[in-house]
């Protein structure tokens, strides 16, 4: 692509491409979530409730070491990042498939260890733009998106067939080819221009020192939206991980309900997300952000309570949770910070921030796994669910509140300056 190609094409290439690579990076992790293992139980504890802990544990684990990674990578290096990362996790699969159970079980640690930078990775593609809402809403709608598509591929070879303990490697041979047209893709957009960096601030590698200013520089703030995101992130992999236990416990057993409900999410957020592009003011921006902020996660807890009245069937509830948490959580994953780093005019990575604030999202996520599993082994996946909603619901509105208060003080102090 040309370095002076039009703002709409480089625009519907990136998002195109986005989308593309990071639907089939999916492939790799969640294929697992489309099995069940049923009957299948060691140390006492379900077997797939192993695999997705030590899943979850080795994503934490890679979000800690892309806190460095991710921060200093140069750009000419990202392809072969990504390339090593999935083919790593790949190979993690294969031992899964032809190690008996349950010494095959740590092989998801590594798998999850090889794909926890993959998000950063790929948004460095695309951070700095005056685009970059539109892109990262497209982005961020492929894993919603690719959540549900990954779950109906697996479900569909189960019932072709194919084992449980070989079905995750095949989703992800199905899903190679696309990833990598996608990667080519993202490789072809031209770097950020003067007038991008002029919009956005220029985006440069953080060493360990610019890392420590950062969060010196907005300590509270950066501590209260983290942990808002904590809660969110760990809500998000449970639907996401559980999503077939939950809804067979409230009587949905339809395989295309992961696709069809997904879709529907990344359609809206796509939109969403994508019209800030429209929006130039980069605080104002961020206004609109913590709004939506707080509209999803009100939307995760009324649903949930309108469900339990029997005013909406499973199915809607389930859909609507979905679209509470990703209004939520997919600003956090790029569009969040984008704003903020523009609107403070701070020079520094967005992949930096969305890695540090992963590494706590994922540690959050592991502490739920365990707290489940081990603390409460007996509550459902479904009441569990329907408990984390409310939970949810109320914390992640208070910590969402303070942090952005805290932000609108600390800028209305540069004003002054």
């Amino acid at each position: 692509m040309k370095h002076n190609a039009p703002a709409w094409q480089i625009t519907f290439w990136g998002v195109v491409s986005a989308f593309c690579c990071y639907t089939c990076a999916y492939a790799f992790r969640k294929g697992i979530t489309a099995a069940a293992f049923e009957g299948l139980v060691f140390g006492g504890i379900n077997y797939k409730i192993w695999l997705v802990t030590l899943q979850v544990l080795g994503y934490a684990v890679a979000k800690l070491i892309g806190i460095k990674v991710v921060s200093e990578m140069q750009p000419a290096q990202r392809p072969l990042y990504l390339l090593g990362f999935v083919g790593v996790a790949a190979l993690a699969l294969l031992g899964f498939a032809v190690v008996p159970a349950p010494y095959n079980i740590p092989f998801f640690f590594v798998n999850g260890l090889a794909l926890g930078m993959v998000y950063g990775v790929v948004f460095g593609f695309l951070e700095g733009r005056r685009q970059t809402d539109a892109l990262v809403a497209g982005l961020t709608a492929s894993f919603i998106f690719g959540s549900g598509l990954v779950k109906t591929v697996g479900l569909l070879l189960l019932q072709a067939g194919v084992s449980e303990f070989w079905m995750p490697l095949v989703v992800a041979l199905i899903f190679t080819l696309p990833l990598l047209i996608g990667l080519w893709g993202l490789m072809q957009l031209p770097p950020p221009n003067a007038a991008d960096r002029a919009n956005r601030t220029e985006r440069l590698p953080m060493n360990v020192t610019e890392r420590k200013a950062f969060i010196k520089t907005f300590g509270f703030g950066l501590i209260a939206f983290i942990l808002s995101f904590a809660l969110l992130t760990a809500f998000r992999d449970f639907r996401d991980n559980f999503a077939p236990e939950i809804l067979k416990t409230a009587g949905v057993q339809n395989a295309f309900l992961f696709t069809q409900s997904e879709t529907i999410v990344s359609v809206l957020v796509v939109l969403l997300f994508g019209s800030l592009y429209w929006v130039k003011d980069n605080w104002k921006a961020f206004v609109i952000v913590n709004v939506l902020l707080a509209v999803g996660g009100l939307t995760v807890g009324l649903s949930t309570w309108f469900y339990q009245q029997g005013m909406l069937p499973a199915g809607v509830w389930f859909t609507l949770t979905g679209v509470g948490l990703y209004v939520a959580y997919v600003p956090c994953n790029g569009l969040y910070f984008e704003r903020f780093v523009a609107a403070f005019r701070y020079a520094g990575t967005v992949g930096f921030m969305i890695t540090l604030a992963d590494w706590w999202g994922y540690l959050g996520s592991v502490s739920v796994m365990f707290y489940k599993n081990f603390g409460q082994p007996t509550i459902s996946f479904f009441d569990f669910f329907v408990y984390a909603s409310y939970f949810l619901s109320v914390f992640y509105l208070l910590l969402t509140f303070l942090a952005f208060r805290y932000f609108r003080k600390k800028y209305e102090a540069t004003l002054l300056d």
